[in-house]
């Protein structure tokens, strides 16, 4: 009998969209630090691999306005990490930063010292923005067009991992006896040349734990899927039923093998919301309600607007479905949120005809449309699913979300969680001194060149 597949499980923090139910009674700050360490102390007391802070560089508007369904504002990323840092152990640390409007010597810094900080805790999920409101908030005030943040974020990566990799593990000698402290007198050097960037210099922080932080990813469109193929220690997927999700692990995979990777060294990490119950029955009427918070009457609206991108509010949340075509041409109405990868025109045919075939409202179809509760039911219904999900290929693991923040994690550790680990899916415990990669079971950078080179031949 083939060994079973090691779970990898991580958890997002609420706040960034209308999934997260502000006004809940059970929800908290998400932004006072006092929920950033109940999440991180939930997170490690379960044993997860990983946490994840997503990031948002402009306010979410709609017509210009905040739209205030959306919590909106969120502390700076590598803060709350380094914090979280001192009062957690084990679990990763996670940010989301922009490789569009940042520069590779502070992304190799910041995130070199978090590893450092952290005992090699550190990733960094790898990000692009190709839209110009987002530019506005920053000095060069200009935006990159699809193919050229994909060649931005591509030499951006590669010159962090040269600025990582200018330091040896063994530079710093700090030897008393020989008055010596560093082993050469060209430690940190680099040049870097491409389309994007052209620096040259010294790079100041010593090689990290980790050698270089886990990175990661989430293309969609299939020049993100090649960068994420060629580039990320994991990647994370929004596609959650279960044949999309085995299809994009498929493809992804085939792609890794494509760019000369070993795919077993690459994590594909679909995102994952949790709606527990005593009874199944009980689950149902629990999301029910939750996805009736989530996608309210005025929320269907914005999210439908997201996809005709055009003012929708003159139209009834619980009547028929907008019977103008969408513009996808026109400006942008929602501005400082993705924008849907789909084709708007097949979208919206797409939704008349779910709503035709079962009656549904605007809203209705709104709420089927934008579901993120993946699994649904009793602790064992749901640790089955994982379990299923990972077995059979459609993920490596999840990267689990709530409502409410910041205790809609606790019931997943304390009645999921144990399940896994009785099972023998999941650790138990944490392996002494572990870094995040090793936790994660991916290879070492000192070898990854070799590794690419065998599954290459």
């Amino acid at each position: 009998m083939s060994r079973r597949k090691q779970i990898v499980l991580g958890a997002y923090f609420p706040g960034v969209n209308h999934d997260t139910v502000w006004s809940d009674p059970a929800s908290g700050s998400h932004i006072d630090w006092e929920s950033f360490e109940h999440w991180a102390r939930t997170a490690e007391r379960g044993k997860l691999d990983l946490l994840f802070l997503a990031e948002g560089l402009r306010l979410r508007t709609r017509g210009g306005e905040v739209f205030d369904q959306d919590v909106v504002g969120r502390p700076d990323t590598f803060t709350v990490l380094a914090a979280l840092a001192a009062v957690t152990e084990h679990v990763g640390l996670a940010g989301t930063i922009n490789s569009t409007f940042n520069e590779p010597y502070e992304l190799a810094r910041k995130f070199a010292t978090l590893d450092l900080l952290s005992g090699g805790r550190a990733a960094w999920n790898v990000v692009t923005s190709s839209d110009a409101p987002t530019g506005e908030n920053f000095r060069r005030g200009a935006f990159l067009g699809h193919h050229q943040r994909y060649e931005r974020a591509g030499e951006t990566l590669a010159a962090v991992r040269a600025l990582w990799d200018s330091w040896g593990s063994d530079a710093v000698v700090a030897d008393p006896a020989s008055g010596t402290f560093l082993r050469d007198g060209h430690v940190g050097d680099f040049t870097v040349s491409g389309n994007q960037f052209d620096i040259a210099g010294r790079f100041t922080t010593p090689r990290s734990p980790q050698g270089h932080p886990v990175v990661l990813q989430a293309g969609e469109s299939p020049a993100g899927r090649d960068f994420a193929a060629a580039s990320a220690d994991a990647i994370f997927s929004r596609y959650q039923r279960f044949d999309e999700a085995r299809a994009f692990y498929d493809d992804v995979k085939a792609r890794v093998r494509k760019a000369g990777r070993d795919p077993e060294e690459v994590r594909i990490l679909p995102s994952a919301g949790v709606v527990l119950g005593d009874t199944d029955a009980e689950a149902r009427e629990r999301h029910a309600h939750i996805h009736d918070q989530q996608v309210d009457p005025w929320t269907s609206i914005v999210l439908a607007e997201m996809v005709w991108n055009r003012d929708l509010s003159a139209y009834d949340p619980d009547g028929p479905l907008p019977d103008v075509e969408p513009t996808p041409e026109a400006p942008r109405w929602i501005e400082g949120r993705a924008p849907l990868t789909q084709d708007a025109h097949a979208t919206v045919r797409a939704w008349r005809e779910l709503a035709q075939a079962h009656g549904y409202s605007l809203r209705e179809t709104v709420k089927h449309a934008f579901d993120r509760a993946v699994f649904v039911g009793t602790p064992e219904h749901v640790a089955d699913e994982i379990d299923r999900y990972v077995q059979n290929d459609a993920s490596d693991g999840f990267i689990l979300g709530s409502h409410v923040s910041p205790s809609g994690l606790d019931e997943v550790v304390d009645r999921v969680v144990p399940i896994l680990q009785e099972r023998g899916v999941f650790r138990t415990d944490y392996a002494p001194g572990a870094t995040l990669r090793e936790n994660l079971g991916l290879a070492h950078p000192s070898r990854f060149g070799e590794r690419r080179a065998e599954v290459a031949s």
